[in-house]
C-alpha cells in the first residue's frame, strides 16, 4: 500500500493545483512549468487509478475523489511541516536563540543594543529572522517574535514593548541650508514625507493628522511624499531629502547622535491598539533562553541605559 502513496513532491503539486483551480497559477508557485503541473497530476491519476480533476479547454475542477484528496494532502504537508520545524529546534540544541523581527526594529534599534545581552549572556547565541511577513511558531524555524500589531494572538504570550509616538524629524544640513522652521507652516517651504498604513480602522499618522494637531487647517498634502515603509522616509529624512514622520523610538539613537534633528517637539500617539510585542509560544514560556531574552529586552525597554536613554514624551 505504501507504494501507492505520492511522494512529498506530488503531494506540492496536488495542494498547489487543487488551492488554485489553474496548472498555470500552481506552477508560478511552484517554480515549475504548467506542462510539467500537468504531468505529474497525470502521474499521480495514474498511480492511484483515480480520476482527480476533469478537465475542460479553458477550466479544471476537483472530482469527489480529488477533493478528499486535496483535503488529506493539505493536512500532512501542515503536519510535515510542523514535525520538521520541531527537528529543526531539537537539532540545533538549546544555545541557539532564533528571533525573527522586521528590518526597522532590527536596524534602529535592537541591533544596537544586542552587544549587551551577548556580554551578559555569553552561553546564548542569538539569530536573526529580518522579515516583513509574520512567522508560524510551529512552521518556522523561529523561537521568539517581535513585531507590531494588536498583540492579540492565540496560543502566544505577548508583551507590550513601548507606545509608538510619531514626530517630525530632518536632517541637520536641511536644516541649515533650507528654508527656516520657526512654527508648523514654514514646513510648507519644505518636502515632507509620511508613510501610508492603516490596519482595522486605526491609521498611522501622517502630515494631515500632525497639521491639525498644530492648528494648521489649511494644509495641501498633494506635495507630500508617501512611502510604503517608515525606513525608507526616516532614510529620506537622513539624506536631507525630507523633512518625515517618524516613531521617536525608533530614531531616538540619530536624535541623540545628531544624524536627525526634531524641529517640533509636537508628537502624535499611535492608537494604543497598536504597538510592538515580544511574542512567543505559551509553551516555550519556561525555555531559559526565551526568559533570558525577555527579561534583558524588557528592561532595556523600561529602564534603558543612560547614554541610550529614550527622552521623556
Amino acid at each position: 500500500m505504501a507504494r501507492l502513496l505520492p511522494g512529498t513532491r506530488a503531494l506540492r503539486t496536488l495542494e498547489a493545483a487543487a488551492r488554485h483551480l489553474n496548472f498555470t497559477r500552481a506552477a508560478d508557485e511552484l517554480g515549475l512549468t504548467p506542462a510539467a503541473v500537468s504531468h505529474q497530476i497525470k502521474e499521480i491519476e495514474d498511480q492511484l487509478g483515480i480520476v482527480l480533476f476533469t478537465r475542460t479547454s479553458r477550466t479544471i475542477r476537483l472530482t469527489e475523489a480529488g477533493a478528499v484528496l486535496f483535503e488529506a494532502s493539505t493536512d500532512a504537508l501542515d503536519l510535515l511541516g510542523r514535525a520538521v520545524s520541531r527537528a529543526h529546534k531539537m537539532a540545533r540544541g538549546t544555545a541557539l536563540l532564533k528571533v525573527t523581527l522586521d528590518a526597522q526594529f532590527a536596524t534602529k534599534w535592537l541591533m544596537r543594543r544586542v552587544d549587551d545581552f551577548r556580554k551578559q549572556r555569553p552561553g546564548i547565541e542569538l539569530r536573526f529572522d529580518i522579515a516583513s511577513e509574520l512567522r508560524d511558531f510551529e512552521l518556522d524555524d523561529v523561537d521568539v517574535g517581535i513585531r507590531f500589531g494588536a498583540g492579540k494572538y492565540p496560543g502566544l504570550y505577548t508583551h507590550r514593548l513601548f507606545e509608538n509616538v510619531i514626530i517630525p524629524v530632518c536632517s541637520p544640513s536641511l536644516l541649515a541650508s533650507g528654508p527656516p522652521l520657526r512654527e508648523p507652516r514654514d514646513l510648507f517651504h519644505h518636502t515632507l514625507a509620511h508613510i501610508e498604513w492603516a490596519r482595522q480602522g486605526v491609521t498611522w499618522p501622517n502630515w494631515r493628522m500632525w497639521m491639525a494637531a498644530a492648528g494648521v487647517d489649511d494644509f495641501d498634502d498633494s506635495r507630500t511624499i508617501v512611502f510604503s515603509t517608515s525606513t525608507d522616509a526616516v532614510q529620506a529624512a537622513l539624506d536631507g531629502n525630507a523633512v518625515a514622520l517618524a516613531d521617536f523610538a525608533m530614531v531616538a539613537n540619530d536624535l541623540s547622535e545628531g544624524r536627525l534633528i526634531r524641529p517640533f517637539e509636537l508628537g502624535i500617539k499611535v492608537p494604543p491598539d497598536f504597538a510592538y510585542h515580544l511574542v512567543y509560544p505559551i509553551a516555550s514560556a519556561n525555555d531559559p533562553r526565551i526568559v533570558a531574552f525577555r527579561d534583558w529586552l524588557l528592561n532595556e525597554v523600561h529602564n534603558p541605559q543612560p547614554d541610550r536613554r529614550l527622552d521623556e514624551l
